[in-house]
């Protein structure tokens, strides 16, 4: 299908290009999504009539959204959650659960649109993943996902949480002792009473 791009679409092209993309991603969600129109004489009148309402709003929300891209880039969230020995999570972590940490840390700017996870996050570590705050302005956060808050501040500092874990599983326990003791002796601070001190009745 034959449409004209009502913003920047990455990969596709900027506003008043008309480009052709399959018939399904159209009706999908450049359409619904009003990022593009249908092609035809009816709609580049429109277009050209309306081009530079089109572009001067564009240009308030890129502005708006640079604004608020100090504030969401690098941005830390720390997900807590259960895992399996191996680091795999039961579960996994979403867009929408980005976007409820964010929320609960005060970034209220970002939407769940706006986070492009390209694969849902499955095991403990973290991750880079980008937002798109508009076409044109992106910044980057980082997502913490570890099972404990103590685990997402060594993860913070760089500490890879389960090679650690498996260097602490393959140390094993080691028991105290005395070079000095007799076999079989039992240590003084060991015993109830001080070695040496009598105990008869006076």
């Amino acid at each position: 299908m034959e449409i004209i791009l009502l913003e920047r679409i990455e990969k596709l092209g900027a506003i008043g290009d008309v480009v052709t993309v399959k018939d399904g991603y159209a009706r999908n969600f450049l359409l619904p999504n009003k990022k593009a129109l249908r092609s035809n004489n009816a709609n580049r009148k429109v277009f050209e009539a309306n081009r530079a309402r089109i572009e001067a709003e564009n240009a308030e929300r890129r502005a708006t959204a640079q604004g608020s891209a100090s504030s969401v880039d690098g941005h830390q969230i720390v997900l807590i959650r259960q895992s399996s020995n191996a680091g795999a999570l039961y579960g996994s972590v979403s867009v929408r659960d980005i976007a409820e940490a964010l929320h609960a840390d005060g970034v209220t700017a970002v939407t769940k649109a706006m986070i492009v996870l390209e694969r849902p996050i499955k095991t403990l570590g973290l991750f880079d993943v980008k937002v798109a705050l508009h076409p044109e302005v992106t910044v980057n956060i980082k997502v913490n996902v570890a099972r404990s808050p103590e685990e997402a501040e060594l993860q913070k500092d760089g500490v890879d949480v389960m090679a650690s874990m498996f260097e602490k599983d393959e140390a094993g326990f080691t028991e105290d002792y005395d070079p000095n003791a007799e076999p079989g002796e039992i240590a003084p601070e060991m015993l109830d009473e001080p070695a040496g001190e009598d105990t008869a009745e006076a």
